[in-house]
């Protein structure tokens, strides 16, 4: 059976005449979209296999303080509040893509980089105090553990900011191209990603760990 595609359809789709197949367009966008899923549960699953760590190490102290003695409720706190507001104006930054609106999504990227910078800057000044009361990684399982989980996951907001600052200047290049659009959807899941996985590193290593 042939198909009769139009060169608009073809246009809008961001494909050539030789990726149109009997079941119709595969959009790159939803390629992209469904590839990096793939990457984003794989993530999720080594977050799980650090989160699995975490629980049987918890209690390893190895008469060294525990999660009670060093974590900051304040501190912490305003980590979570500087993320999850990251997460809303991350959403912003999609909506403007979606409008065209090249200057409320400038905006929206700065807040969003200067909310990610902050909770980085608050989690760096973190490891920096335990560092100091001679809380380190060697000092037992359960800080090595915990200076595992929570750096990946900085490590991933600090790759995060990165990518964004690349958007950036490829927004001001190009515009909202296809292919630039493609990578802004993929960062954006990428960060509502990590804010769900802070959500739960909150829960289990902050509040659980406050409680013990």
């Amino acid at each position: 059976m042939n198909i009769a595609v139009t060169t608009e359809e073809l246009a809008l789709a961001d494909v050539g005449p030789e990726h149109v197949v009997e079941g119709g367009l595969a959009p790159k966008r939803v390629v992209a979209g469904y590839g990096f899923w793939v990457f984003l549960l794989s993530d999720i699953i080594m977050f799980a296999a650090l989160f699995a760590a975490y629980a049987v190490l918890v209690n390893a102290t190895a008469g060294g303080p525990s999660g009670a003695e060093l974590f900051s409720q304040t501190s912490v706190a305003l980590e979570t509040a500087f993320l999850l507001a990251s997460s809303y104006t991350c959403g912003l930054i999609w909506l403007a893509v979606n409008s065209g609106r090249q200057r409320a999504f400038y905006v929206a990227a700065v807040v969003t980089f200067v909310f990610g910078a902050g909770f980085l800057a608050l989690e760096i000044r973190e490891f920096a105090d335990m560092v100091a009361r001679g809380a380190t990684p060697q000092a037992s399982a359960f800080l090595s553990a915990f200076f595992t989980l929570v750096g990946c996951h900085g490590l991933h907001v600090t790759v995060g900011l990165l990518w964004l600052l690349v958007m950036m200047a490829q927004v001001a290049v190009k515009r909202f191209q296809a292919n630039v659009v493609r990578r802004l959807l993929c960062f954006s899941l990428f960060w509502h990603a990590l804010d769900i996985i802070w959500v739960a590193l909150f829960t289990v290593v902050y509040l659980m760990g406050v409680r013990s």
